[in-house]
Protein backbone atom coordinates (compact mmCIF):
# COMPACT_ATOMS: atom_id res chain seq x y z
CA UNK A 1 0.00 0.00 0.00
CA UNK A 2 1.24 3.46 -0.64
CA UNK A 3 1.53 5.87 1.78
CA UNK A 4 1.92 9.51 1.18
CA UNK A 5 3.13 12.69 2.48
CA UNK A 6 1.64 15.75 0.64
CA UNK A 7 4.17 18.89 1.78
CA UNK A 8 1.93 22.28 1.23
CA UNK A 9 -1.60 20.88 1.33
CA UNK A 10 -3.04 24.27 2.31
CA UNK A 11 -1.66 25.76 -1.34
CA UNK A 12 -3.71 26.14 -4.16
CA UNK A 13 -2.60 22.84 -5.64
CA UNK A 14 -2.30 21.09 -2.04
CA UNK A 15 -5.53 22.12 -1.01
CA UNK A 16 -7.04 20.06 -3.91
CA UNK A 17 -4.55 17.34 -4.54
CA UNK A 18 -4.93 16.00 -1.01
CA UNK A 19 -8.29 15.19 -1.24
CA UNK A 20 -8.22 13.35 -4.57
CA UNK A 21 -5.27 11.50 -3.90
CA UNK A 22 -7.09 10.40 -0.43
CA UNK A 23 -10.25 9.62 -2.70
CA UNK A 24 -7.82 7.25 -4.38
CA UNK A 25 -5.62 5.97 -2.01
CA UNK A 26 -8.06 6.06 1.33
CA UNK A 27 -7.52 8.85 3.86
CA UNK A 28 -5.68 7.50 6.66
CA UNK A 29 -2.60 6.99 3.34
CA UNK A 30 -2.13 10.47 2.14
CA UNK A 31 -0.56 12.90 4.98
CA UNK A 32 -1.36 16.14 4.65
CA UNK A 33 1.39 18.43 6.17
CA UNK A 34 1.74 22.43 5.79
CA UNK A 35 3.21 25.05 8.09
CA UNK A 36 0.12 26.41 8.98
CA UNK A 37 -3.25 24.61 9.38
CA UNK A 38 -5.19 23.62 6.40
CA UNK A 39 -8.75 23.69 5.49
CA UNK A 40 -11.38 21.97 7.97
CA UNK A 41 -11.89 19.05 5.81
CA UNK A 42 -8.03 18.13 5.29
CA UNK A 43 -7.56 17.75 8.80
CA UNK A 44 -10.12 16.21 9.59
CA UNK A 45 -10.31 14.22 7.17
CA UNK A 46 -7.04 12.19 7.17
CA UNK A 47 -4.03 12.66 8.88
CA UNK A 48 -2.35 16.21 9.37
CA UNK A 49 0.96 17.37 10.56
CA UNK A 50 2.56 20.75 10.85
CA UNK A 51 5.93 20.62 9.04
CA UNK A 52 8.21 23.11 8.15
CA UNK A 53 10.20 21.31 4.88
CA UNK A 54 13.34 23.39 5.69
CA UNK A 55 13.89 21.32 8.61
CA UNK A 56 15.21 17.97 7.50
CA UNK A 57 15.49 16.51 10.71
CA UNK A 58 11.69 16.94 11.51
CA UNK A 59 11.28 15.75 7.86
CA UNK A 60 13.02 13.06 7.67
CA UNK A 61 11.30 12.19 11.28
CA UNK A 62 8.03 12.54 9.71
CA UNK A 63 8.48 10.34 6.29
CA UNK A 64 10.52 7.79 8.41
CA UNK A 65 7.54 7.29 11.15
CA UNK A 66 4.58 7.19 8.27
CA UNK A 67 6.66 4.81 6.38
CA UNK A 68 6.38 7.44 3.36
CA UNK A 69 6.77 5.55 -0.17
CA UNK A 70 5.77 8.92 -2.31
CA UNK A 71 6.07 12.54 -1.64
CA UNK A 72 4.52 15.43 -3.65
CA UNK A 73 6.30 18.21 -2.65
CA UNK A 74 4.27 21.54 -3.52
CA UNK A 75 5.75 24.13 -1.02
CA UNK A 76 6.87 27.46 -2.63
CA UNK A 77 6.70 31.16 -2.44
CA UNK A 78 5.10 31.64 -6.28
CA UNK A 79 6.09 34.87 -8.85
CA UNK A 80 4.96 37.65 -7.82
CA UNK A 81 5.64 37.30 -3.99
CA UNK A 82 9.79 36.53 -4.66
CA UNK A 83 10.47 39.13 -6.78
CA UNK A 84 9.67 41.13 -3.14
CA UNK A 85 11.90 38.94 -1.39
CA UNK A 86 14.41 37.53 -3.71
CA UNK A 87 16.72 36.28 -0.96
CA UNK A 88 14.36 33.72 0.94
CA UNK A 89 12.42 32.95 -1.58
CA UNK A 90 15.06 31.34 -3.72
CA UNK A 91 16.34 29.50 -0.08
CA UNK A 92 12.58 28.30 0.67
CA UNK A 93 12.27 27.14 -3.00
CA UNK A 94 15.64 25.57 -3.35
CA UNK A 95 16.64 24.49 -0.07
CA UNK A 96 13.40 22.47 0.52
CA UNK A 97 13.92 20.76 -2.58
CA UNK A 98 16.91 19.70 -2.08
CA UNK A 99 15.83 18.21 1.42
CA UNK A 100 13.05 16.38 -0.03
CA UNK A 101 15.56 14.78 -2.41
CA UNK A 102 17.97 14.06 -0.28
CA UNK A 103 15.31 12.02 1.62
CA UNK A 104 14.43 10.08 -1.77
CA UNK A 105 18.04 9.06 -2.13
CA UNK A 106 18.67 8.28 1.99
CA UNK A 107 15.56 6.23 1.99
CA UNK A 108 14.96 5.00 -1.42
CA UNK A 109 11.17 6.19 -2.66
CA UNK A 110 9.30 5.19 -4.99
CA UNK A 111 8.58 8.75 -6.76
CA UNK A 112 8.77 12.88 -5.91
CA UNK A 113 6.91 14.53 -7.35
CA UNK A 114 7.78 18.75 -7.45
CA UNK A 115 5.90 21.17 -9.39
CA UNK A 116 7.82 23.46 -12.40
CA UNK A 117 5.95 25.90 -13.99
CA UNK A 118 5.73 28.11 -17.58
CA UNK A 119 8.14 30.26 -15.35
CA UNK A 120 11.63 28.54 -16.50
CA UNK A 121 11.12 29.85 -20.26
CA UNK A 122 12.16 33.81 -20.29
CA UNK A 123 12.00 36.19 -23.23
CA UNK A 124 14.43 35.10 -25.33
CA UNK A 125 11.91 31.88 -25.36
CA UNK A 126 9.61 31.24 -28.42
CA UNK A 127 6.33 32.75 -27.08
CA UNK A 128 4.04 30.64 -29.72
CA UNK A 129 4.04 26.88 -28.97
CA UNK A 130 6.62 26.61 -27.05
CA UNK A 131 8.25 23.49 -27.18
CA UNK A 132 9.23 21.21 -24.68
CA UNK A 133 13.10 21.52 -25.43
CA UNK A 134 13.54 25.30 -25.97
CA UNK A 135 15.75 28.04 -24.94
CA UNK A 136 15.40 28.46 -21.02
CA UNK A 137 16.29 32.16 -19.52
CA UNK A 138 14.08 33.03 -17.18
CA UNK A 139 14.58 36.62 -15.30
CA UNK A 140 12.76 36.24 -12.79
CA UNK A 141 13.56 34.88 -8.80
CA UNK A 142 10.80 31.96 -9.23
CA UNK A 143 11.51 31.30 -12.97
CA UNK A 144 15.10 31.05 -11.95
CA UNK A 145 14.97 28.74 -9.06
CA UNK A 146 11.77 26.77 -11.02
CA UNK A 147 14.86 26.15 -13.74
CA UNK A 148 17.37 25.15 -11.19
CA UNK A 149 14.82 22.55 -9.56
CA UNK A 150 14.39 20.64 -12.83
CA UNK A 151 17.99 20.35 -13.43
CA UNK A 152 18.13 18.64 -9.52
CA UNK A 153 15.58 16.69 -10.20
CA UNK A 154 17.42 15.10 -13.41
CA UNK A 155 20.59 14.92 -11.32
CA UNK A 156 19.56 12.91 -8.54
CA UNK A 157 17.47 11.19 -11.45
CA UNK A 158 20.53 9.90 -13.53
CA UNK A 159 23.06 10.22 -10.52
CA UNK A 160 21.48 8.47 -7.72
CA UNK A 161 18.09 6.45 -9.52
CA UNK A 162 15.50 8.77 -7.66
CA UNK A 163 12.24 8.70 -9.70
CA UNK A 164 11.06 12.61 -9.91
CA UNK A 165 8.56 13.50 -12.05
CA UNK A 166 7.43 17.13 -12.58
CA UNK A 167 5.05 19.35 -14.95
CA UNK A 168 5.30 22.47 -15.58
CA UNK A 169 2.08 24.03 -14.69
CA UNK A 170 0.46 27.15 -16.44
CA UNK A 171 -1.63 29.78 -14.48
CA UNK A 172 -3.79 27.73 -12.71
CA UNK A 173 -7.52 28.57 -12.02
CA UNK A 174 -9.44 27.44 -8.64
CA UNK A 175 -12.81 27.78 -7.36
CA UNK A 176 -11.70 26.13 -3.72
CA UNK A 177 -8.48 28.85 -3.25
CA UNK A 178 -8.33 32.35 -3.88
CA UNK A 179 -5.13 33.76 -5.63
CA UNK A 180 -1.61 33.24 -3.82
CA UNK A 181 0.68 35.76 -5.08
CA UNK A 182 1.24 34.91 -8.72
CA UNK A 183 1.69 36.39 -12.14
CA UNK A 184 -1.48 34.69 -13.38
CA UNK A 185 -3.62 35.12 -10.58
CA UNK A 186 -5.58 37.85 -11.91
CA UNK A 187 -7.59 34.89 -13.72
CA UNK A 188 -8.65 34.05 -10.43
CA UNK A 189 -9.34 37.02 -8.56
CA UNK A 190 -11.78 38.15 -11.45
CA UNK A 191 -14.02 35.44 -11.12
CA UNK A 192 -14.14 36.54 -6.94
CA UNK A 193 -14.50 40.42 -7.70
CA UNK A 194 -16.88 40.07 -10.21
CA UNK A 195 -18.90 38.39 -8.15
CA UNK A 196 -18.38 40.13 -4.93
CA UNK A 197 -18.23 43.94 -6.41
CA UNK A 198 -19.02 43.18 -9.98
CA UNK A 199 -16.16 45.01 -11.30
CA UNK A 200 -12.12 44.37 -11.33
CA UNK A 201 -9.15 46.05 -11.66
CA UNK A 202 -6.44 44.18 -13.69
CA UNK A 203 -2.56 44.25 -13.00
CA UNK A 204 -2.04 42.80 -16.50
CA UNK A 205 -2.59 44.61 -19.69
CA UNK A 206 -5.68 43.63 -21.53
CA UNK A 207 -4.50 41.67 -24.67
CA UNK A 208 -1.66 39.65 -22.34
CA UNK A 209 -2.57 36.08 -23.69
CA UNK A 210 -1.30 33.34 -21.05
CA UNK A 211 -1.75 29.71 -20.90
CA UNK A 212 -4.14 28.57 -18.45
CA UNK A 213 -5.68 25.50 -16.90
CA UNK A 214 -8.48 24.69 -14.79
CA UNK A 215 -7.55 23.05 -11.62
CA UNK A 216 -9.22 19.51 -12.02
CA UNK A 217 -7.65 19.05 -15.07
CA UNK A 218 -4.30 20.09 -13.42
CA UNK A 219 -5.08 17.30 -10.45
CA UNK A 220 -5.83 15.07 -13.02
CA UNK A 221 -2.65 15.66 -15.01
CA UNK A 222 -0.36 15.13 -11.64
CA UNK A 223 -1.84 12.12 -10.74
CA UNK A 224 -1.92 10.64 -14.13
CA UNK A 225 1.86 11.20 -14.66
CA UNK A 226 2.11 9.94 -10.97
CA UNK A 227 0.25 6.63 -12.05
CA UNK A 228 2.12 6.62 -15.27
CA UNK A 229 4.73 3.20 -15.65
CA UNK A 230 8.30 4.58 -15.50
CA UNK A 231 9.36 2.88 -18.85
CA UNK A 232 7.00 5.40 -21.14
CA UNK A 233 8.19 8.21 -19.34
CA UNK A 234 11.15 10.30 -21.60
CA UNK A 235 11.55 13.30 -19.41
CA UNK A 236 12.84 13.35 -15.83
CA UNK A 237 12.80 17.04 -15.82
CA UNK A 238 9.59 18.15 -16.41
CA UNK A 239 6.70 18.19 -18.54
CA UNK A 240 4.87 20.86 -20.55
CA UNK A 241 1.51 20.65 -20.42
CA UNK A 242 -1.37 23.21 -21.99
CA UNK A 243 -4.58 24.39 -21.27
CA UNK A 244 -6.08 27.16 -22.73
CA UNK A 245 -4.41 30.50 -23.53
CA UNK A 246 -6.53 33.58 -23.60
CA UNK A 247 -6.11 37.24 -21.99
CA UNK A 248 -7.63 39.25 -19.67
CA UNK A 249 -10.28 40.92 -22.24
CA UNK A 250 -11.45 37.72 -23.29
CA UNK A 251 -12.20 36.20 -19.64
CA UNK A 252 -13.96 39.48 -18.96
CA UNK A 253 -16.02 38.96 -22.10
CA UNK A 254 -17.04 35.15 -21.01
CA UNK A 255 -17.98 36.48 -17.26
CA UNK A 256 -20.09 39.24 -19.11
CA UNK A 257 -22.44 36.11 -20.23
CA UNK A 258 -22.78 35.36 -16.84
CA UNK A 259 -23.23 39.03 -14.81
CA UNK A 260 -23.97 41.20 -17.39
CA UNK A 261 -23.32 44.52 -16.04
CA UNK A 262 -19.37 43.37 -14.84
CA UNK A 263 -17.15 46.21 -15.78
CA UNK A 264 -12.74 45.47 -15.98
CA UNK A 265 -10.50 48.18 -16.18
CA UNK A 266 -6.40 47.80 -16.34
CA UNK A 267 -3.58 49.21 -13.99
CA UNK A 268 -0.63 47.17 -14.78
CA UNK A 269 2.03 46.65 -11.97
CA UNK A 270 5.42 44.78 -12.20
CA UNK A 271 3.73 41.35 -12.92
CA UNK A 272 3.29 42.92 -16.55
CA UNK A 273 7.15 43.02 -17.32
CA UNK A 274 7.06 39.20 -15.87
CA UNK A 275 3.69 38.23 -18.26
CA UNK A 276 5.57 39.43 -21.22
CA UNK A 277 8.35 37.06 -20.59
CA UNK A 278 6.59 34.05 -20.35
CA UNK A 279 4.82 31.60 -22.84
CA UNK A 280 1.57 32.47 -24.82
CA UNK A 281 0.72 29.00 -25.85
CA UNK A 282 2.47 25.67 -25.03
CA UNK A 283 3.12 22.54 -26.75
CA UNK A 284 2.69 19.68 -24.98
CA UNK A 285 2.95 16.79 -27.72
CA UNK A 286 5.13 14.85 -25.59
CA UNK A 287 3.17 14.68 -22.15
CA UNK A 288 0.46 13.58 -24.90
CA UNK A 289 2.49 10.84 -26.33
CA UNK A 290 3.99 9.36 -23.03
CA UNK A 291 1.19 9.37 -20.59
CA UNK A 292 -1.78 10.24 -22.85
CA UNK A 293 -2.39 14.35 -20.99
CA UNK A 294 -5.76 15.51 -22.17
CA UNK A 295 -7.84 18.20 -20.58
CA UNK A 296 -12.04 18.68 -20.11
CA UNK A 297 -12.22 22.38 -19.32
CA UNK A 298 -12.02 25.42 -22.00
CA UNK A 299 -12.68 28.91 -21.46
CA UNK A 300 -16.52 28.57 -21.53
CA UNK A 301 -16.89 25.71 -19.27
CA UNK A 302 -14.21 26.78 -17.01
CA UNK A 303 -15.84 30.35 -16.49
CA UNK A 304 -19.25 28.92 -15.88
CA UNK A 305 -18.25 26.60 -13.45
CA UNK A 306 -16.19 29.08 -11.43
CA UNK A 307 -19.47 31.93 -11.55
CA UNK A 308 -21.44 29.04 -10.65
CA UNK A 309 -19.35 27.72 -7.72
CA UNK A 310 -18.32 31.08 -6.06
CA UNK A 311 -21.91 32.58 -6.18
CA UNK A 312 -23.28 29.29 -4.44
CA UNK A 313 -20.23 29.92 -1.62
CA UNK A 314 -20.70 33.38 -1.65
CA UNK A 315 -24.82 33.13 -1.26
CA UNK A 316 -24.01 30.91 1.85
CA UNK A 317 -21.39 33.57 3.05
CA UNK A 318 -18.43 31.45 2.77
CA UNK A 319 -16.61 34.73 0.83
Amino acid sequence: MEKILVIGCAGQIGSELTLELRRIYGNSNVIASDIKPASQEIMEGGPFEILDVLDPHRLFGTVARNKITQIYHLAAILSGNAEKKPIASWNINMTSLLNVLELGRELELKKIFWPSSIAVFGPTTPRENTPQYTVMEPNTVYGISKLAGERWLEYYSNKFGVDTRSIRYPGLISNKTEAGGGTTDYAVEIYYEAIKHGKYECFLNKDTTLPMMYMPDAIKATIDLMEAEKSTLSSCTSYNIAGVSFNPQEISSEIKKHIPNFSISYKPDFRQAIADSWPKSIDDSLAKKDWNHSIKYDLANMTKDMVDTIKEKFTKGLL
